[in-house]
């Protein structure tokens, strides 16, 4: 049931033939990302700045490198710190082209995935964080700023190539990928080259293997699922049980391993392209089945009907930064708060 991998990525790993073959393309990838960016820099285009600190969370390298994890680490550290904090994003894959405020009736199609989990990963753990989507992030942040006005922090989740809303400090996060072949898209995995204007930032890595300097961080799965209702169930419960797992996130067999390494026994696993819409897929696996998803997967599939036919369990991963990491946030952040903020946007 497992579906096959992505081969441009495998592709990637390496400057094989298919790298190779692709690395003239890359050049004028990189071409217009350039100009893009010295459109920017030179005035051309409009770059719009916040008066309350912007911290942007991306990577540089295509596909899913804990990003999402991070925000949510990070908007409860903020709070933790006393400082009231809101989130912005495009909102990958969602269908409404409005700029909304997600909020816990908000369908998965409006907000898009992430947002909706960062919003109920926040709130589960008795935070509070405005989340709000637009297809442009400033366009949220104004929407933010003028329902929240008293908001002293808003963390963008990614965005580190959207250059039109300035930010005061941009967090790159790496998976044990690194750089892979160090080649742009589609030669490899880099949206820009490494390293590149980001050195006033900081690198956080999300792997058990960093493959260069930076931050480090640990990810572990909890001690327990989640039901669709609240009720949690050990994991030490669920062994020796016949298990379905099943991931629509970029890298589904770290997902997998991370079950199989709690000694769950899985009889199966289903592997879906990262942001997958289940409203129109069926489950290949029996009624009354037991499947273990992500947390991501089940802002979605909790809020299917058919969902009732499985027991459907999502395993929450737990996710901590290294605390030099958030204590160079606090640090760099010190000053950024201190500066006059007499009105909420200026150009």
């Amino acid at each position: 049931m497992t579906h096959q991998g992505n081969w441009l990525a495998r592709a990637w790993r390496e400057r094989g033939l298919v790298a190779c073959l692709l690395w003239p393309v890359s050049l004028l990838y990189g071409g217009l990302s350039g100009l893009h960016r010295w459109l920017y820099s030179a005035g051309i285009l409009k770059i719009e700045r916040c008066a309350v600190p912007v911290l942007v969370v991306g990577n540089v390298v295509a596909g899913g490198a804990g990003k999402t994890p991070l925000v949510i680490a990070l908007a409860k550290h903020l709070q933790q710190q006393g400082l009231r904090t809101g989130v912005v994003s495009r909102g990958y894959g969602r269908q409404s082209q409005n700029c909304l405020e997600v909020l816990q009736e908000t369908p998965v199609l409006e907000s898009g995935d992430e947002p909706a989990l960062i919003f109920s990963a926040i709130k589960r753990d008795d935070f509070s964080a405005p989340v709000f989507v637009a297809n442009r992030r400033i366009d949220a942040v104004h929407a933010l700023l003028e329902k929240y006005p008293a908001t002293q922090v808003i963390i963008s989740d990614d965005g580190l190539q959207h250059h039109s809303l300035a930010r005061d400090l941009e967090i790159t996060v790496f998976d044990d990928r690194g750089i892979a072949n160090g080649w742009l898209l589609p030669a490899g995995p880099l949206r820009e080259s490494w390293p590149s204007g980001h050195k006033q930032g900081l690198v956080l890595h999300t792997g058990q293997s960093p493959a260069f300097g930076g931050f480090v961080s640990t990810r572990r799965l909890a001690d327990h699922a989640l039901a669709a209702d609240g009720r949690t169930v050990l994991l030490e419960d669920l062994k020796h049980q016949s298990l379905i797992a099943l991931a629509g996130i970029a890298h589904p067999d770290a997902f997998f391993d991370m079950l199989k390494g709690r000694g769950l026994e899985l009889a199966g696993t289903i592997s879906l392209p990262d942001h997958f819409d289940f409203s129109h897929y069926t489950l290949p696996v029996q009624a009354g089945t037991t499947v273990l998803c992500t947390e991501k997967d089940a802002v979605k599939l909790f809020k299917l009907p058919t969902s009732a036919a499985f027991r459907l369990l999502a395993v929450p991963l737990e996710f901590a930064p290294e605390p030099e990491f958030l204590r160079a946030i606090d640090d760099l952040l010190a000053p950024l708060l201190r500066r006059p903020s007499s009105t909420n946007i200026v150009t």
